[in-house]
């Protein structure tokens, strides 16, 4: 039977790694056995990181990148070709958002928010989705989020993205599951990282969070037996059942209502 155990010395590639939910799925996939390529910005959470794992036994590599550059994904597929490393396990991680009206938005944030979370989601999956075809096996997981169930006023780009993410999840899941590979998208509601103080958005904590190490036990456990959408936890996962049968505009006009920023 298909389990987390699967992934124990296969190579897996982190976007995003050096905070949040990326940290917390680079330390659930070393306790799993696997190898980790790490990759983010920000070199000094990376080498802590690492030598963490390293100490408790984990195979680990570096590879610093800012995926708003958009060369950024191919030159990680090289650096890991160099190393003649086959990545199986691909996680799509690394995310952006921002809380703004819309007109008073920076518009290069909003602009790296699908750079980001759409644009290099597809580039590196691209890259090395064809490696596990040709191998017969491998996983892909995307983070998308709940709010790619509906629109989220004041979040419009960042929900949009995520809508994105998991349509290109489902999508991708269909073609390459009869070559053996596992695509999955996550899609955590409020979780523990820095992503509310990135985004502008700290008051949304108040309103309870799902801490990253359960959120990630979940998720990797649906990509290991190949479940294609993962909810963790059970609010959302009722939301999202339910606006399946509302008027996308009713929807929208009580999310803006909730969701407004306060002058």
């Amino acid at each position: 039977m298909a389990s987390t155990q699967d992934f124990n010395g296969k190579w897996a590639l982190v976007t995003g790694a050096s905070s949040g939910i990326g940290t917390a799925l680079a330390r659930e996939l070393a306790r799993n056995g696997a190898k980790l390529i790490l990759t983010a910005r920000r070199k000094e959470r990376l080498e802590a990181l690492a030598a963490e794992l390293t100490a408790n036994g984990t195979d680990v590599r570096i590879v610093l990148a800012d995926l708003t550059e958009p060369t950024a994904p191919q030159a990680i597929y090289d650096a890991i070709a160099e190393e003649g490393l086959a990545v199986e396990i691909l996680i799509n991680n690394a995310g952006l958002g921002q809380y703004a009206e819309f007109v008073n938005c920076d518009l290069a944030q909003e602009l790296a928010q699908i750079r980001v979370n759409c644009e290099a989601v597809v580039h590196l999956s691209r890259l090395f989705v064809p490696g596990m075809v040709k191998r017969g096996r491998g996983w892909v997981l995307v983070v998308a989020s709940t709010a790619s169930f509906q629109p989220v006023p004041f979040l419009t780009t960042y929900a949009a993205t995520k809508g994105f993410d998991r349509f290109f999840a489902l999508g991708l899941a269909e073609e390459v599951a009869p070559f053996g590979v596992n695509v999955t998208a996550l899609c955590p509601g409020p979780t523990e990282s820095e992503f509310f103080e990135v985004a502008g958005a700290s008051q949304f904590k108040s309103r309870g969070v799902q801490s990253a190490e359960e959120v990630v036990r979940l998720g990797l456990e649906a990509l290991a037996r190949g479940q294609r959408t993962i909810i963790p936890y059970f609010s959302g996962r009722l939301t999202a059942f339910l606006v399946r049968f509302l008027p996308v505009g009713l929807i929208t006009h009580f999310v803006a209502k909730a969701a407004r920023p306060t002058p």
